[in-house]
């Protein structure tokens, strides 16, 4: 497993505005993006009015909202229906089938995972103590709340609110802590790993 990380502010990613106007997203990293499509995307997506969602065959999503009131995500014959309006409680769903989604109160900001289904799978989880996180082939960790002090390739990195750290070939173990409470910490944490990986 490599060391190596790169680090970066969500705020400096481009965004780039929706065909539609109804929002923009900002892509962290993706993989195998070319004539066969990605095999996993990280995202987070600004969603400032009524939109479709457009459909991903093949692909496994999750989605976490960040900020705002959130949206309802509806299919047309109304077989999926559900409620994003939880901050940071992460929701799977395929993305087989195109869905529309509808602002609850104003705009709001949702991260995404996205994985090709049989090729990759993903973890995502909201972390709010100190605590030792296993490798993986990719590991994103992004400070939603509080501030963090995370242990990688041997030396302290802080990461404050908005700001991340981005292991694309690989990480170690990882050991991460909040600088304050438990309740006013979050950190989320991606896995992505091969399929044929434990």
């Amino acid at each position: 497993m490599s060391g190596a990380f790169e680090r970066f502010e969500l705020r400096s990613i481009a965004a780039t505005p929706w065909k539609n106007g109804a929002g923009l997203t900002r892509e962290i990293a993706v993989a195998g993006d070319g004539a066969g499509g990605f095999d996993w995307r990280l995202s987070v997506a600004e969603v400032e009015r009524d939109a479709p969602f457009s459909a991903f065959p093949g692909i496994d999503r999750c989605i976490v909202l960040l900020r705002g009131a959130g949206m309802r995500l509806r299919s047309a014959d109304g077989a999926f229906d559900h409620t994003l309006d939880r901050p940071l409680a992460p929701f799977r769903f395929s993305g087989d089938m195109p869905l529309n989604a509808s602002v609850l109160g104003g705009a709001s900001s949702d991260f995404n995972v996205m994985t090709r289904r049989g090729a990759w799978s993903s973890e995502l989880v909201v972390l709010r103590d100190a605590g030792h996180l296993r490798p993986a082939d990719v590991t994103l960790l992004l400070c939603c709340e509080g501030e963090w002090r995370v242990e990688a390739a041997g030396a302290a990195q802080p990461l404050l609110p908005m700001q991340a750290l981005l292991w694309r070939e690989g990480s170690a173990a990882l050991a991460v802590r909040p600088s304050g409470s438990a309740a006013n910490s979050a950190l989320l944490h991606v896995r992505l790993c091969h399929d044929h990986a434990p």
